[in-house]
Formats: C-alpha cells, sequence, structure tokens
C-alpha cells in the first residue's frame, strides 16, 4: 500500500509531521521526495519529520579545516563506497544515548541499498572500519542519515570524500536534516523549510 503524507509545511514546531505507515521501499521514496524522513519509533509507531529550518550542507560550502586537509594528505585512511552498507548503519547505531537505527532500519534501508538508492561512504584503517556514513540519493540532491567515527576525524573524512563526490556529480545539496555544532563546523547551515523543498524540487527535477 502506498503511504500519501501530509504536506510537509504542517509539521509542528518540532518538525514532526505525522505517526505510522511502514518502512517500505516506496513509503521511504515517496517521503524523501516530499521533504520528510523518518528518524525513531514510538510505541509500535514510525514517526516522520520535517524541520523547519532545515540543515543543509551546499557541497561548495563544505570547510575542510587545516587539521582535516593534514589528514586527507597523510593518506593514513582508506575510503570506499558502498563496501559496507549495512556494517556502517550497524556502527551508526552504537550510540551511549541511544539510537533510532533499529533492526528494522536496517533492513528497510538495506533493501533501498539493494535497489540502488541508498549509498555509504566507508573509511577504514587497514582492515578496520573506523568511520563512515550512509543516505539516500535521488536526483541531484543526498539526503544524509547518520555518520559514525572510531578514530579522530573518521567521519569527517568520509563526509569531505562525500562532499567532492556532490561537486563532481552536481548535487545540489546533502541534506543534514536538524542542527548540530558539528554540522556547522564542517559548513553545513540552515536554511527554511520552503527554500528546502523549492531546492528539492530542482534536484529532483533538473531542467
Amino acid at each position: 500500500m502506498v503511504i500519501v503524507f501530509p504536506d510537509a509545511s504542517l509539521a509542528d514546531d518540532s518538525g514532526l509531521l505525522a505517526a505510522g505507515g511502514n518502512l517500505a521501499p516506496e513509503t521511504l521514496l515517496s517521503a524523501y521526495r516530499s521533504g520528510i524522513f523518518p528518524w525513531y519509533q514510538r510505541t509500535g509507531e514510525y514517526l516522520w519529520w520535517s524541520p523547519d529550518p532545515r540543515m543543509v550542507l551546499f557541497p561548495d560550502e563544505f570547510h575542510c579545516s587545516r587539521r582535516l586537509a593534514r589528514r586527507l594528505q597523510q593518506k593514513r585512511f582508506r575510503i570506499s563506497e558502498n563496501q559496507a552498507f549495512a556494517d556502517v548503519m550497524w556502527d551508526c547505531a552504537k550510540r551511549e544515548e541511544g539510537t533510532w537505527i533499529l533492526p528494522e532500519m536496517v533492513d528497510a534501508y538495506s533493501r533501498l541499498f539493494e535497489l540502488g538508492h541508498a549509498q555509504s561512504v566507508e573509511v577504514w584503517e587497514g582492515d578496520e572500519l573506523v568511520g563512515g556514513l550512509y543516505g539516500v540519493q535521488l536526483g541531484h540532491a543526498f539526503f544524509a542519515e547518520s555518520m559514525f567515527s572510531r578514530r579522530t576525524d573518521a567521519s569527517k573524512v568520509a563526509l569531505a570524500h562525500l562532499a567532492e563526490k556532490a561537486r563532481h556529480e552536481e548535487w545540489l545539496f546533502i541534506d543534514c536534516q536538524f542542527h548540530t555544532d558539528h554540522l556547522a563546523s564542517l559548513g553545513a547551515r540552515e536554511i527554511p523549510r520552503a527554500d528546502f523543498l523549492r531546492l528539492l524540487e530542482s534536484a529532483l527535477n533538473p531542467a
């Protein structure tokens, strides 16, 4: 059954738009195309969000600090794409404060990955996975879901790689969902939801 979402502009002040539904591929893709994403589960219900403002990283605005630039030049880490998607998700779920990345979320996004709609970036030290990120890519937009780091700067290395890929493939933006100081330090910024939805329309339907 195809889920019909309310208009994204109807979300409450926290960004919460709806509860319920499912995590079928067609549901997730419909949500992302509408500027909506799932975040966590409450009493058996999936919660769907469309915050205002929206945190976005424009590829040309990625801030690479001098320390990160040195880290990239050192070649300490090896970077790959789409080689350990589920492992990246499971490592993103290992948070002391708890996580919304429940087993059913891993299963759902792994299905999107198999269908070619989700991607991961992996950061390796030798044969050990020490950092990475994953998200959904549609048209000229990437919807970043989560990232993790087991070594200093490993997640930043993953994001730097993603930003470079975004520039090369002419993505309009990398969606970061909610504000964090960490993301802001890397160049992401908040924009009004209305602006985000217009950008999303352009990304999904390029002229």
